[in-house]
């Protein structure tokens, strides 16, 4: 087995815009489905850019197991009150 070392690279090289680069990767079934993985979760029935309310979701799915939606706000960024804020406000969502 051969393995291979891990380096530091900017994000930005490989996601150059978050919503339109980082979103549509992240939201892609073989990486929900990861995600899902470690999560616990079987999410199903991805959307991005869903409206919520008056926001925009990243990324929007449903636990398959709950039924439950599952609201991603996804950041390349360090957080910042933005995305907090809109994750705390989103209306009740089902």
């Amino acid at each position: 087995m051969k393995l291979g070392k891990l380096k530091e690279i900017d994000i930005r090289t490989v996601w150059a815009h978050e919503q339109y680069d980082f979103s549509k990767w992240l939201a892609t079934e073989e990486n929900i489905k990861e995600l899902g993985d470690v999560l616990n979760l079987s999410l199903t029935e991805i959307e991005t850019e869903k409206f919520v309310g008056s926001y925009r979701c990243d990324i929007v799915c449903k636990d398959e197991i709950t039924g439950k939606s599952v609201l991603i706000e996804n950041q390349l960024e360090p957080t910042n009150h933005d995305h907090l804020g809109k994750i705390i406000t989103y209306p009740v969502f089902q």
